[in-house]
């Protein structure tokens, strides 16, 4: 075998490695991805019943409930934590006249992802969800992206926060709170839903690029 033939055979073989990988990482139904998660979305809309349920979170809620701004998230996901902020200014912009949802997605590969989501359920039962999830989000870089358990540092929070910390044990080590956040899941995956963070804007996916594109998609549901 020449020289040349062989290192033809070689780079031959890292293409389809290479293709090979991409190909499994599409089939991963739990594949991180970043805000460009919505854009190969189609047009169909999402069922109501599942993309929000009675017991969903709404950090801001909206009286005519013409528009419902819908984000599956994992609290560990370092895209999630980017969108955040934008996130933040929407509401903060369209208060009163756009519901905006909050849905768990750990993704499994995320050591501390579903133990946060916990976290931020069992301060939901005190009243603190929302200061819970901004301070996961906060402290992000802190925590995330490690293959060693967070639970004192989250323990840590709930003090700050000044929770009840016996209540807040019992909630967090609960098994309903895991089903909860699972339910979150599973409704997720149902969805289509591969990555997070995934928005759905009045049970549709809109291609979201930039801050942008989101203000354009809510603008587009407030004028019909």
């Amino acid at each position: 075998m020449t020289k040349n033939l062989k290192i033809s055979l070689a780079l031959v073989a890292v293409v389809l490695a290479v293709v090979a990988a991409l190909l499994a990482a599409n089939r991963t139904p739990d594949a991180t991805s970043d805000a460009s998660a919505n854009a190969g979305a189609d047009a169909e809309v999402a069922p109501a019943d599942v993309l929000v349920r009675k017991d969903s979170h709404r950090l801001s809620t909206a009286k005519d409930g013409k528009v419902t701004v819908v984000e599956f998230l994992d609290l560990e996901c370092e895209s999630c934590r980017a969108a955040f902020p934008v996130v933040e200014q929407l509401r903060k912009e369209y208060e009163g006249r756009v519901t905006f949802v909050m849905r768990y997605f750990p993704i499994p590969s995320h050591r501390n992802a579903e133990l946060a989501a916990r976290a931020v359920e069992a301060a939901a039962a005190q009243g603190k969800l929302e200061a819970m999830y901004q301070k996961m989000y906060e402290t992000q870089e802190s925590w995330g992206d490690q293959q060693v358990s967070h639970e004192k540092t989250f323990r840590g929070f709930a003090e700050e926060l000044g929770l009840d910390m016996k209540k807040f044990e019992a909630d967090w080590k609960d098994p309903a709170t895991a089903k909860r956040v699972e339910k979150d899941r599973k409704d997720g995956l149902a969805l289509g839903v591969q990555g997070t963070p995934t928005f759905f804007i009045n049970g549709q996916r809109p291609q979201i690029q930039s801050e942008a594109d989101f203000k354009a998609a809510i603008e587009a549901e407030l004028a019909k």
